[in-house]
């Protein structure tokens, strides 16, 4: 999603500094829980070895079939939509792209689908949320559709529901066990909304296994973000436990990426029956805890395009976290240029303690 204005087990994704890259040789402190440890951006503006533009990257998660990080573009103007595979090493570049087509081979495009959030079921098949609709579509290694997961009519975009276009399902993981699905509103429902000036709320869709190859829906959690930002991402890392990426842009100052964790995803109150998220008492939401506001980063030498507080920002939308030792685990964030020649296409590495 283009930023508003004013206001299965992973491995190891082996982004490491490159040419117009940089890195801490022992991290640089992110408060308050977390180090930055090195950028790329030798996909900026790139293009993959089967021939497409690669840009515009809502999503980044490992493929363990492939053995290789792949993302998703969110918007693809009258070009199939596409997932992208990347390379390793010092410099990753997208080896190779899969077009994302209906069940009859007629590919998605831009102007009905909207890729944002990425997931690789357990049987190796790629679960993509776009929200558009919004939609949670499986898809088979070879692009076509297979399948998808009921997304309740609230959730669609009006007038059809209450989302608010271009604001929908934005955030998808898989718990490491590949036992829950989580879907995250960028945005709150109409519904939701607060008559007393307090801060939006945001719901979180929950999906079990049933056993027998398919997710049921079977709850939903309240989650509150800081004032003016909205989801961009959801990283499982554990039972119930996700780490919550939330951003915003101010037009002249640049983007705000905030990282947080949730911890009691899976003892949280189903708030599937609260009519208004907004009039739920406290208790009703996740508990939430800082990890790290990437504007306290060092810069490590990255520069920006446009005005930011911090020149290592972009408009970071994607998120994946690889299995750690202990408390301490790796994040990779790659960020969404919008085709655009103001912002950049990066990938952020960062280490951070996790509750």
């Amino acid at each position: 999603m283009a930023p508003a204005v004013a206001a299965g087990v992973l491995a190891p994704l082996l982004v490491v500094p490159a040419a117009g890259a940089s890195s801490v040789p022992n991290g640089g402190n992110c408060a308050p829980r977390a180090e930055a440890v090195s950028y790329s951006d030798s996909l900026d503006k790139s293009t993959s070895k089967d021939g497409v533009a690669v840009g515009g990257l809502s999503a980044i998660t490992y493929d363990k079939v492939s053995r290789s990080s792949v993302t998703v573009i969110d918007r693809s103007g009258t070009q199939p939509a596409r997932l992208v595979f990347l390379g390793d090493g010092p410099a990753p570049q997208a080896t190779r792209t899969t077009a994302l087509k209906r069940a009859d081979g007629t590919p998605f495009d831009g102007t009905n689908f909207d890729g944002e959030g990425l997931a690789v079921l357990p049987d190796g098949t790629f679960l993509v949320s776009s929200e558009a609709e919004p939609s949670i579509r499986i898809f088979g290694r070879d692009g076509v559709q297979r399948g998808e997961l009921p997304v309740p009519e609230r959730f669609r975009v009006a007038p059809t529901g209450e989302a608010p276009e271009n604001a929908t399902l934005e955030g998808l993981t898989i718990s490491p066990d590949g036992k829950y699905v989580y879907a995250a509103m960028e945005g709150s429902l109409a519904g939701d909304a607060p008559s007393n000036g307090e801060v939006p709320r945001h719901r979180v869709l929950v999906y079990k296994a049933d056993g027998r190859g398919d997710y049921r829906l079977a709850r939903q959690f309240g989650y509150q973000a800081d004032r003016g930002n909205r989801i961009a991402e959801v990283a499982a890392y554990a039972d119930g436990r996700l780490v919550v990426l939330e951003a915003a842009f101010t037009s002249g100052v640049g983007n705000t990426v905030r990282l947080y964790a949730v911890t009691g995803a899976n003892r949280a109150p189903d708030v599937s029956a609260v009519r208004n998220l907004s009039t739920a008492g406290y208790r009703s939401l996740v508990e939430k805890q800082p990890i790290a506001d990437l504007a306290n980063c060092p810069t490590l030498g990255a520069t920006s395009p446009q005005p930011q507080l911090n020149p290592l920002l972009d408009n970071f939308e994607g998120l994946a976290v690889e299995p750690g030792h202990g408390a301490r685990h790796r994040l990779q964030l790659i960020s969404d240029d919008n085709f655009s020649a103001n912002q950049k296409t990066r990938i952020l590495t960062v280490d951070a303690r996790l509750p």
